[in-house]
Order: C-alpha cells, then structure tokens, then sequence
C-alpha cells in the first residue's frame, strides 16, 4: 500500500543559502522524490542530509515527532527544523496517521510512558504489555516496532539499527517485509544498515551524489564496505 506518493523540495522557499540544512546542494539541486514501494531506504554517509530531510517529510505529513527537553546551543541555528517549510508531498488518497522513530526520541517517550503507567497499567498492553524501561534497550524497541506496526499509518525511522543487535535487525528486517505486504503500511527509513537495504523490493534512495537519486542495493558503498571488511578484514585494521 502507498499513501504518500511523492515529496517535493521546494528551493525557491528556501529562507536562506548559508545555514544548514538549506545550505546543502543536494537539496538545492533536488526537486522531487516518488514513493513507488511500501519501503523506502534513505542512504548516504553523516551530514548528507537525509536524517533532516526524514524528519522534515514527518512534520509535513502531519505527524507528531516527540521531542526531548530543549537545550542551550553554543552556536544557534534559526533554520535548523524549517526545511519542512520548503517541501510539499501528494497523497495517493488522502492523508494518513502514522509515527516517528528515533533512538534518543524514543527513549524520552519509553520514560513517559513508564510514568503514565503508574496511574494506569493498562497503557502498556499498546507496546506488548510490558514496561519498555524495564526491558534491555533492544527489547523495548522490538516490543515497540511489532506492537506500533500493526496499525494501518505512514512510518518514518531514524536509524533504527542504533540499538540493534544484527539478529534484532533481521527481526526488524522481516517485520517491515510482513507488515507492507498485509498493506496497512507504508515505511520510510533512513539507514547505515546493509542488512535492512537489503529488503526485497524496497526502494533505495542515496544521498551521496549531487542529487537524491535511486540505487540498486549491490551499488551501495554500504554493501561493499561490509563485503569487502568481511572477505578481507585485515585491509581494513591498523596495528600502528
């Protein structure tokens, strides 16, 4: 099931060209982005923009990001969360609900959700009935995934492999192939993980050219780095 069908960078909105994340020439250059699969993979290395522009495609789509207590920054950025400003995305029938994931997000929201169940224990049978606090990291964000991912909505994740064991992974990797093929739900997911780009059928998305551009999962520099370190680890370690 596809509910979201294309995303639109808009940079003749963009308020400035020196402040990141508007500073960056892949979202200059960038205008659309089609979702032709119920998974789509975000890729590239650190600082290529596609967490920003995940979290960006979330607010557009109406979807509530929990946020953490705000912080003093040594060097403000006025425009760090406006690229959502500057995007517009076409729904294939109207839009949806859904969630966001991130690992320190969800980890403030785990905490909440603790404190709400002390007035009513019943909270927890929506996040497989136990206390997400409790559990090892691991386990409370696969007791999230399989209990969140059985309802029908647009989800976005922000390396959700942070936790993860590779076994993890693969359980994960194996949720998102069972839930998109029941279509109630569509996924969007920015990832270092070449065991999650590894989903068949999935749409990869790379970010480290000049443009947001398609890549076939054996061209990613993720899939040879890993193939290459695992034929051949010895290249790669320093005994300086």
């Amino acid at each position: 099931m596809i509910f979201l069908n294309t995303l639109d960078i808009i940079s003749e909105k963009f308020p400035v060209l020196d402040y990141y994340p508007f500073c960056l020439k892949i979202f200059q250059e960038t205008k659309t982005i089609p979702f032709k699969t119920p998974i789509t993979f975000f890729m590239g290395e650190n600082g290529t923009g596609k967490s920003t522009l995940l979290k960006a495609l979330a607010y557009r789509c109406g979807i509530h990001i929990w946020q953490s207590e705000e912080r003093l920054r040594f060097e403000p950025n006025p425009y760090e969360d406006d690229l959502y400003k500057a995007i517009s995305v076409e729904w294939e029938n109207g839009a949806v609900p859904g969630s966001y994931f991130g690992s320190q997000i969800f980890s403030h929201f785990a905490k909440n959700l603790e404190e709400w169940a002390v007035g009513d224990a019943a909270m927890l049978n929506y996040f497989g009935g136990k206390s997400l606090v409790t559990q090892s990291h691991g386990q409370s964000l696969m007791s999230y995934f399989t209990s969140r991912y059985t309802l029908k909505g647009l989800y976005f994740l922000d390396e959700p492999e942070t936790a993860l064991s590779p076994s993890s992974l693969i359980e994960l990797l194996n949720l998102l192939i069972k839930t998109a093929k029941l279509g109630h739900a569509q996924f969007i997911i920015a990832t270092h993980s070449p065991l999650l780009l590894a989903c068949p059928n999935a749409l990869i998305y790379s970010f480290d050219g000049p443009v947001v551009a398609p890549i076939r999962y054996e061209e990613t520099s993720y899939y040879h780095l890993y193939r290459n370190f695992m034929n051949h680890p010895e290249k790669f370690i320093k005994n300086d």
